[in-house]
Order: C-alpha cells, then sequence, then structure tokens
C-alpha cells in the first residue's frame, strides 16, 4: 500500500520532500536548481517539506513486511533446530531400528538357491546313510566261509564211504554164506570178524584214531552247518525293512551295484523273503559282493557328507551342516 501510494503522491505532489526505499529510513531529498518561472521575476520555486510525522509513518509502513517475514520464518527455523536436537540426542537409537529391520529383511528373505540345494543334498546323503548302515555290521567271516569243504573233499569222503558199505555188506555176505554151508566155518567166521571191524570203523570216535579224514556224514554237516550260520546272519542284517535293497540308491557312488547279477537279490531283499532263498554257497557268496560294494559307496557317501557339512559351515550355513542320525 507505502509503494502504490508514494507515485500517486509524486503526481499530485511534482517536488517530494524525501524518498522512501524498502527497509531503510527515509533519504532526505536531493535540492533541486531553481525552476525559471514565465514571468520573469527571478525567484527560486522550492519544493515545500515533509514533516517529521509523514517521515515516521512512511519508515514504519516500510519495515512491516520485514517483521512480518522474519517472524514467518522464525517457528520454521526452530522446528529444524528441534529436529536436530532430538536426531543428536538420539543417534544410538536409529542405528537400533536400522539393525532390527535389517534382521527382520534376512530373515524374511528366502533361502538362496545354492543353500536349498545344499540342504536337500544333504538330506539325501543322511537318509541314504540311515538306511544302510547295518551294512557295517557285516560278519566277512560267517559270510565268506573259509572253511567251507571243496568238493574234492567230497568227492573224497564219498568214495571213502562206498568203499566202507562195499566191505561191510562183503563181509555179512561171506558170514551168510558160512550158515548156509557154502563155504566151510572158518571162512564164515573170518568174514564175520571182518564185518565187526568193518562196523566198528564206521564209528566217529573209532575212525579218527585211524583215519584223519572227514567222513562224508561229517562233510555234509559242516556243509549244512555254515550256510545255516550264513542265512541267520543275513536275516539279522535284512531285518525287517531289507537292506541290499535300499543301499541300491547309492549307486551313483559305486557303480558295481547296478551289475544286472544282483537284480534277483535286489528284488528278494525288497520282497523280504532274501534269507530263506539263500540255500546255496553261491547265492551267499553273491550276496557278500553285494554288501562289500556297498560299504565302499557307504564309505564314500559318509566322505561327501561329511565335506557338505565343512562346506556349510564355511559359507555359514548353519541349517544346513548336521549331524547324522543315530544309528538303529
Amino acid at each position: 500500500m507505502a509503494e502504490n501510494q508514494r507515485p500517486a503522491q509524486t503526481v499530485q505532489d511534482p517536488s517530494p520532500g524525501a524518498v522512501l526505499r524498502p527497509g531503510r529510513a527515509a533519504d532526505p531529498a536531493p535540492v533541486q536548481a531553481p525552476v525559471a518561472t514565465p514571468s520573469g521575476s527571478g525567484s527560486p520555486a522550492t519544493a515545500p517539506q515533509q514533516g517529521p510525522e509523514a517521515q515516521a509513518a512512511a519508515l514504519a509502513t516500510a519495515t512491516v513486511p520485514l517483521a512480518d517475514t522474519a517472524a514467518d520464518q522464525a517457528p520454521a527455523v526452530a522446528a529444524d533446530e528441534g529436529a536436530g536436537e532430538k536426531s543428536d540426542e538420539n543417534p544410538a537409537d536409529g542405528s537400533e531400528q536400522g539393525a532390527a529391520a535389517e534382521s527382520d529383511t534376512a530373515e524374511q528373505k528366502p533361502p538362496a538357491p545354492d543353500q536349498a540345494q545344499a540342504e536337500a543334498r544333504q538330506r539325501q546323503l543322511r537318509l541314504m546313510l540311515s538306511q544302510c548302515d547295518r551294512v557295517l555290521l557285516m560278519d566277512f567271516e560267517r559270510l565268506a566261509m573259509a572253511d567251507w569243504p571243496d568238493d574234492f573233499t567230497l568227492a573224497t569222503a564219498k568214495r571213502n564211504r562206498d568203499l566202507w558199505l562195499f566191505s561191510a555188506v562183503a563181509a555179512a555176505l561171506l558170514f551168510l554164506s558160512g550158515l548156509t554151508g557154502l563155504v566151510p566155518a572158518w571162512v564164515a567166521g573170518t568174514g564175520f570178524g571182518a564185518f565187526v571191524v568193518v562196523m566198528l570203523l564206521g564209528v566217529p570216535a573209532v575212525r579218527r584214531i585211524y583215519n584223519a579224514h572227514p567222513s562224508y556224514f561229517d562233510v555234509i554237516m559242516k556243509r549244512r552247518r555254515m550256510l545255516g550260520d550264513a542265512r541267520a546272519h543275513a536275516a539279522h542284517l535284512e531285518g525287517q525293512e531289507g537292506l541290499i535293497w535300499q543301499c541300491a540308491r547309492m549307486a551313483e557312488f559305486n557303480v558295481a551295484l547296478r551289475n544286472n547279477r544282483f537284480n534277483r537279490l535286489l528284488r528278494l531283499s525288497e520282497q523280504r523273503v532274501l534269507p530263506r532263498y539263500l540255500t546255496r554257497r553261491e547265492h551267499v557268496r553273491l550276496y557278500l559282493i553285494y554288501l562289500l560294494e556297498a560299504e565302499k559307496a557307504y564309505g564314500r557317501v559318509q566322505a561327501a557328507f561329511f565335506d557338505g557339512n565343512q562346506q556349510a559351515l564355511d559359507r555359514g550355513w548353519k541349517d544346513v551342516a548336521a549331524e547324522p542320525e543315530p544309528r538303529t
């Protein structure tokens, strides 16, 4: 309003007494040169000077906007200073809130693909170890049957048995011929004595005195006993769930487990009837060979599991690293 009024006053009064400038006091009006009058009187026309009251009013009008501006800026500056003081007073609270936010984000973040694959791999290896750990209970001596009588021993014992039977029958016939009168009495008596001696040689306690070779009966009984022990041990290893068919998943660590000659054993083991079909030494030997290959694969699976655990610990994956399940 003061600026709009000033030009109007200038038009009405061509010679103002003071010039108003924003933010400064009224400056005294410059002295003007005398203007000649048409009448030629020569007396200079001086501009009338404003009074002190007009100068004070103009000064107050010019300084009011500046005061209003300062008053408007004061609350904003005070608010900024208060916020700065609050942030300076609690710097630890901000850092704690940031750390909490980061931890929540980390918990909600899904595991990386590598970590998920490593965890699945460790779970698979741990399952293999738990299902095939009974292979470590294998008794090699009972399944190998190193003292198994060979065929030559069996043939020799069978020949000795046949010779003994022939001698006993011949002595008995000679004795019976003497009873009918076909041969003399002394020949019949000799035949009877030979028959008694042959029969005594058939007694195991007496036979071992004169002959260290086992009889045919001893060889057969030894074979049956060893085969029965092997079948009992196989039944113990197989248990209620079967063993070797569960070890077949370790074929990636030992390709020998995929051999076609083991297919029948795997099928019988899966059906839980394998021990009753081990009726020959060849079957037990094949079963032993599979267990040896499975034991080799088990060692490799165990090494791979421990290596995976170590790598998980090195990378900080605590969920991946785990101990094997207790053996049953």
